[in-house]
């Protein structure tokens, strides 16, 4: 079949909708992301122009009792997608093990899962698509092999167990749901990871991806005699009554949904001593490193366009990526979503009936970087950011509403690779020969390239992949309205970051004229200019435009009252740039502090007290202070998304300076008892400071607790300064 021919490639769309167990503790991302509470969220999504929707009517939620069903969320919700135009794509178990009467090793599992999908078909047979088990094969590796899930079992017979028992189970539900609706089709999904290795563990990774088809070959009827992991299944408890009755009554999938991540490909690697100790395994034959292929392999992952090959050419069956989430910057999650896309049309020309893509997590996740074992409260934004429990929304939204709609998608950051193509992707020694891309696209200016929240920004756009120049004041003196033109049209930048500013808060009282032209007069100029040039502008501001008087941490709507002359003439930015260009965004900060150089508060104190000396602080002044990493992801994110007008961005958290110093010292391990809290009056204070100038924001909670980023901070100081291919934060992100 040609794409000519096929229908249009449709936008499906998904909440990560986990109900999973982690020995007694139940974990419902349904709830943490908010998406039960807030049934707008289906107007939010057909808004989009999606044209199906996984639903989550998920037995653990619906049925917690046997017999005893809580029906009135999913038929309100239900209703509300009939009358939108999106039909459901039900989903009765996400990497759960039911709810709390049965698990994935109860030999009833099938029957009990069978029942309650036969009860749901009864009361809404009109639903046409359905999802009895999201990823059972997966489902089963981390409940069942890697005791990650509940019920925690570490052993072959189990997972042998756990995959049946969810595969019998999709079979026996689809049976029931066709009591109700005989032309009800199976969307199957699973998780197609795929496994490279050095030389010597080719028998490993042969074994690892003939067992990763083996939940749709089971489907498919395609375990039989000659099956290369039929002896597996046997030698591990599978009767073969069990296994020949697949062969008999196969239930293939009507659409096979393919889930895939960059960590999904993996590379085995017996060269353990290029890895870290924590990172060794083996498989009791071998001992070897199982790590993410993008970290070592100089070939660039196969991702969804090798997948959807696979499976479309080993099934001969419609296909559809059923996922597409990655949980890292804007920039990335952009072009994540958007070579799936690509993926997708390119394998519909080579012939293949490629249905869909599907934007997963759409309002975010909550602590999948633990995979769901740590309740810490760790959010990944999707489609929208759901952090402040308003939904706001992203550029990942834009540009899925473009793809839906047929239109070029706009955003400059897709012009370039993502991370898992470029070549600082690579943590360990290379294997084989490095691919790699350049980044490209059009650059992003950055003022300030001397002082640390520029530097800060180039860092962070190398990471990122955003290309950027980094200009001096000699290069464009941002008061010079002929030398701001000249730079805009040479560079041709989509942004400008003006981090350039007179920022010693004492001097400005004495030194009005130039502090006034560096803070108002050269911002103004650059509002100006980027407004004439259609170039977005980033402005920063500061914590000092309030007195203090509120006791409470000041939002953005809160109104200014400085006291001193460096928060007036913040303010008066704010002001002229706002007025000058609609669209700019102006980020409010405080006390910020980075990993890169020794101008701020917490590597004075922390060398001090390293040094047995005291350390003098004031006690009677509280902010919010702000680790440099965290400010400029943030603020990119924000930029990205195409936000304007005042934004507060700082670490949460209202401290004293002196207790400021106290949280530094013990993140450092070091004693806090040379700290002496003093009243800012007495430390030689030139400018007068409000008592209380905390900040919190009405519009996001991007920004992490500050002792998180304290922590942070210490560990990044302990690396060799500029050395660091990839900081922790996109470690963990990506």
């Amino acid at each position: 079949m040609t794409a000519a021919a096929l229908a249009p490639l449709e936008l499906w769309a998904g909440p990560e909708c986990t109900v999973n167990r982690v020995g007694d503790h139940w974990r419902d991302q349904l709830l943490a992301n908010g998406f039960h509470h807030r049934i707008e969220d289906l107007d939010r999504l057909a808004a989009l122009g999606i044209r199906q929707m996984r639903f989550p009517l998920l037995w653990e939620r619906t049925e917690p009792t046997p017999g005893q069903f809580q029906w009135a969320w999913a038929d309100e919700r239900l209703a509300h997608l009939q009358a939108l135009g999106v039909a459901p794509i039900a989903g009765l178990l996400h990497h759960g093990s039911g709810p709390a009467h049965t698990d994935l090793l109860d030999p009833g599992f099938p029957r009990k899962l069978a029942a309650y999908a036969r009860a749901v078909a009864q009361r809404h047979p009109h639903i046409a698509a359905w999802t009895p088990v999201n990823e059972p094969l997966t489902t089963a590796r981390f409940s069942a092999l890697y005791g990650v899930w509940y019920p925690h079992a570490t052993d072959d017979r189990s997972f042998v167990r756990a995959l049946l028992n969810q595969v019998q189970g999709t079979v026996l539900a689809m049976r029931a749901i066709r009591e109700h609706n005989p032309a009800a089709q199976l969307v199957q999904t699973e998780d197609l990871g795929f496994v490279e290795c050095t030389p010597r563990l080719r028998y490993q990774a042969e074994f690892e991806n003939h067992r990763r088809w083996l939940s749709l070959d089971l489907l498919c009827g395609r375990v039989d005699a000659q099956h290369p992991m039929r002896a597996y299944l046997r030698r591990w408890g599978a009767s073969e009554q069990e296994l020949q009755a697949l062969v008999d009554q196969p239930c293939p999938p009507d659409v096979l949904g393919i889930n895939s991540y960059v960590t999904s490909e993996r590379f085995l690697d017996e060269r353990i001593e290029h890895y870290p100790e924590n990172l060794h395994g083996g498989n009791g034959r071998d001992r070897y490193v199982d790590i993410e292929l993008a970290r070592v392999h100089g070939r660039s992952i196969g991702g969804f366009e090798a997948r959807l090959r696979e499976a479309a050419g080993r099934y001969g069956l419609p296909v559809a990526i059923t996922e597409a989430h990655l949980g890292c910057t804007r920039d990335e999650q952009m072009r994540w979503l958007h070579q799936a896309w690509q993926a997708a049309h390119a394998v519909r020309k080579a012939g293949h009936d490629v249905r869909a893509v599907t934007v997963w997590a759409a309002f975010g996740t909550y602590d999948w970087d633990s995979l769901l074992t740590q309740e810490q409260g760790h959010y990944e934004p999707g489609l929208w950011d759901v952090s402040t429990g308003s939904p706001r929304r992203t550029a990942l939204a834009t540009l899925a509403r473009q793809l839906a709609h047929g239109e070029a998608p706009g955003s400059p950051v897709l012009e370039g690779p993502g991370w898992w193509q470029r070549e600082l992707r690579l943590e360990y020694p290379c294997h084989g020969e490095l691919q790699a891309l350049p980044v490209a696209g059009r650059a992003l200016l950055i003022t300030g390239a001397s002082g640390t929240l520029g530097r800060a920004f180039a860092r962070y756009c190398e990471l990122r992949g955003l290309p950027y120049r980094l200009l001096s004041r000699a290069e464009m003196d941002i008061t010079d309205p002929q030398a701001v033109e000249a730079a805009l049209a040479r560079h041709r930048p989509w942004a400008l970051v003006n981090t350039a500013g007179f920022v010693r808060v004492d001097d400005a009282e004495q030194e009005g004229v130039r502090q006034w032209r560096e803070n108002v007069e050269g911002p103004a100029v650059l509002a100006a200019a980027c407004a004439r040039h259609g170039v977005r502008l980033v402005s920063f501001s500061s914590d000092l435009v309030f007195d203090g008087l509120k006791g409470s941490p000041y939002v953005e709507g809160d109104v200014p009252s400085p006291l001193n002359a460096y928060g007036r003439a913040k303010l008066a930015a704010e002001q002229q740039v706002m007025a000058a260009s609609a669209d700019a965004l102006v980020v409010r900060t405080a006390a910020f502090f980075g990993p890169w150089d020794e101008h701020n508060f917490v590597w004075h104190a922390l060398r001090a007290l390293g040094l047995g000396e005291t350390f003098e602080a004031a006690q009677d002044q509280f902010v919010s202070p702000t680790y440099v990493p965290d400010l400029v992801q943030a603020t990119l994110d924000l930029l990205e998304d195409g936000e304007r007008g005042v934004w507060h961005l700082a670490n949460r958290g209202a401290v004293s300076w002196a207790h400021f110093a106290e949280l530094a010292a013990a993140a450092a391990g070091l004693p806090a008892e040379g700290v002496r809290g003093r009243p800012g009056a007495e430390l030689g204070q030139a400018a007068p400071r409000p008592r209380y100038s905390a900040l919190a924001s009405e519009k996001t909670a991007l920004m992490p607790p500050l002792e998180d980023a304290l922590a942070r901070y210490v560990a990044d100081r302990e690396r060799k300064a500029g050395s660091w291919p990839l900081p922790e934060p996109e470690r963990r992100a990506a």
